[in-house]
């Protein structure tokens, strides 16, 4: 059951900045969260192009025809390898679990599910793929999730493909997974997304499954 005391997530709209800079944020927000001197928050960013390799990524999925001028990053959320960069919405929940549900796995359907209510307002019928981490449109993955808990306060988070370059998925076998493509909001609907708008209909999706009046 979700505290009925939970009225409001803080919004961090950071733009576009570096990988490291917001890495070092999360981990920074967290302990802070853990201590009790900062409410819930949302970090949303834009990212310059990095390949992220989670705790237990295989160092082989990381191909030798990528880009090499893309920087690499060895970090401690859950699952294997993945791509940011610019057109590629991400979010970074810092979220004290305590408050809503202790169980990771209700955590990671929840992101799921608030990615496919987004983009159900842009008629893009996203769905789960069992056994697999993520969200899907047909067979082509358009989300990825990772998260790190400490204490039941999340770090890490989700990634939305809105309109970014998908040749840089070319230098990575995703997420380890080689029988799936990856695809995005503009490859998919066949034009350009408004980038603000998608983050706005996600910001309001995430409220409404965190927040309870």
């Amino acid at each position: 059951m979700i505290s009925s005391q939970i009225k409001k997530i803080e919004i961090l709209d950071l733009g576009k900045r570096s990988y490291q800079e917001v890495w070092d944020l999360q981990k920074e927000m967290q302990a802070n969260r853990i201590a009790g001197k900062i409410e819930d928050t949302l970090i949303l960013v834009e990212h310059e192009p990095v390949y992220t390799l989670g705790k237990n990524a295989d160092q082989n999925h990381l191909l030798q025809k990528r880009n090499e001028s893309v920087n690499i990053y060895q970090i401690e959320r859950g699952g294997d390898i993945t791509y940011h960069g610019p057109g590629q919405l991400v979010g970074y929940p810092i979220l004290d679990l305590s408050n809503y549900k202790k169980s990771i796995s209700w955590y990671m359907r929840t992101l799921e599910q608030i990615i496919i209510d987004t983009l159900d307002d842009f008629k893009i019928r996203a769905h789960r793929n069992e056994g697999l981490t993520g969200v899907w449109v047909g067979d082509e993955k358009i989300a990825a999730l990772g998260v790190r808990v400490s204490r039941w306060v999340t770090m890490h988070g989700f990634s939305l493909n809105v309109n970014p370059d998908l040749s840089f998925y070319d230098g990575i076998i995703p997420c380890g997974i080689f029988e799936h493509g990856v695809t995005s909001m503009e490859h998919f609907l066949r034009t350009q997304q408004d980038f603000e708008k998608v983050k706005q209909v996600l910001i309001e999706k995430f409220n409404q499954c965190f927040i309870k009046n």
